[in-house]
């Protein structure tokens, strides 16, 4: 849990990706609460030099050793001495463990942010998630490890950090007359292409969101709407929900994130511009509401709220997510590692944007029944065995 002090110590992992700059701008508006002491990234050497020339934290990490080394050395030319640095998944997972680290931002992308993830939960921080893995791949895992080690979890992703914010006050589905939640999606930007005309998107084209900045793998989630099937995953985890009671639609103008809907008839829905920053500063200032950057929507300029089902022939990942949800065990680790595998396939032109979901439906057949991950070991031996034989379908695929 946070410590009881008048600033929150901060370790941002993934700080040089699109989070953690949305989190870092968000925290240097408020200095008077909010201090970054630790910052881990994968390779990027000059942005996270960059970072500790404006933070200067205590600590940092990257994940890949030489590109750590070539940091240090970076750290001396600049003068930025006092800085302790850590290499490799363990050196990352470190910081999430510091005495005097209050809260993590975990948003270090893909299968690869797991172990810090947990590394956070088992020290009973509060986690500001927004690695949509941790759920996916380990859910059942992180929340039981959550529960015992008092790990607060709060949603970063603006769609679980909408429903968050549209609970009750204590943030519980039991007893507070909680029916379903709703999920929504842009459509990325191939909501209204013919499907049959799949098979020629670009990588380009696919990474070219309508409503969002992201990176290249999660704006390829997006066009799939696979980003949405991980979500559907990690909202069950989360809240404690059946798949029945998570619904997804599409909503055009991403300004409506959620909705949770009661037993008395109502829906009460999260609004605002799609902004990271927004569901960024909730989670920091939690239970408070700071300033984010983001000014207040003008809800009559935006003009129309429209929602829409989804068409599931245009989006199948989306299927193949419930799919797998509804199996149970380890089936949803062997879709992230389907997707991951796939997604890397297509964005280095090894595999075409329609035969993405043919190859992870044939990873999730040929695996079969797995069992649910136990420990974190067990989890990763689920997600490489996975990645074998996702690799072996994309070869198929694409003959």
């Amino acid at each position: 849990m946070v410590a009881e002090r008048n600033v929150m110590q901060l370790a941002v992992l993934g700080a040089t990706g699109s989070i953690g700059q949305s989190t870092l701008d968000v925290v240097a508006r408020h200095p008077e609460r909010l201090r970054v002491v630790a910052v881990a990234a994968g390779r990027d050497v000059e942005g996270l030099v960059e970072i500790c020339r404006q933070h200067r934290p205590a600590y940092a990490a990257l994940d890949d050793p030489q590109a750590a080394r070539e940091f240090e050395q970076r750290l001396r030319q600049e003068g930025l001495g006092g800085i302790t640095v850590g290499s490799g998944e363990q050196g990352v997972a470190e910081l999430a463990e510091l005495a005097e680290v209050d809260a993590v931002v975990t948003a270090v992308v893909g299968a690869a942010g797991l172990a810090s993830s947990m590394a956070a939960c088992r020290a009973g921080k509060r986690i500001l998630l927004a690695n949509k893995e941790t759920l996916v791949v380990a859910g059942e895992l992180f929340m039981s490890t959550a529960a015992a080690s008092g790990a607060e979890i709060v949603p970063v992703d603006s769609e679980h950090n909408a429903v968050f914010q549209a609970l009750p006050a204590d943030k519980r589905i039991d007893g507070n007359g909680v029916e379903r939640i709703v999920l929504t999606a842009s459509g990325g930007p191939f909501r209204d292409r013919d499907p049959d005309t799949l098979a020629a998107i670009t990588p380009e084209q696919a990474c070219a969101h309508p409503n969002w900045s992201m990176g290249r793998k999660i704006s390829v989630d997006s066009a799939t709407m696979m980003n949405k099937g991980l979500e559907v995953i990690e909202a069950c985890h989360l809240f404690d929900l059946s798949p029945g009671r998570v619904d997804v639609v599409i909503h055009r103008q991403s300004l409506i994130h959620a909705l949770v809907g009661y037993k008395d008839g109502s829906y009460l829905a999260q609004i605002g511009s799609p902004d990271m920053r927004v569901p960024i500063a909730y989670a920091l200032g939690f239970p408070q509401r700071v300033e984010s950057g983001v000014e207040l929507l003008d809800l009559v300029a935006a003009g129309r709220l429209d929602l829409e089902a989804v068409n599931e022939r245009r989006f199948p990942c989306l299927s193949l997510a419930y799919q797998a949800l509804r199996s149970g065990g380890g089936a949803c680790a062997v879709l992230n590692a389907a997707n991951e595998i796939a997604v890397d396939a297509f964005l280095n032109s090894r595999l075409r944007y329609d035969l993405i979901a043919p190859v992870i439906e044939e990873t999730l057949a040929e695996q079969g029944i797995v069992a649910t991950p136990t420990d974190l070991e067990s989890a990763r031996e689920v997600d490489a065995q996975a990645r074998l034989t996702a690799e072996r379908a994309v070869i198929r695929q694409a003959e």
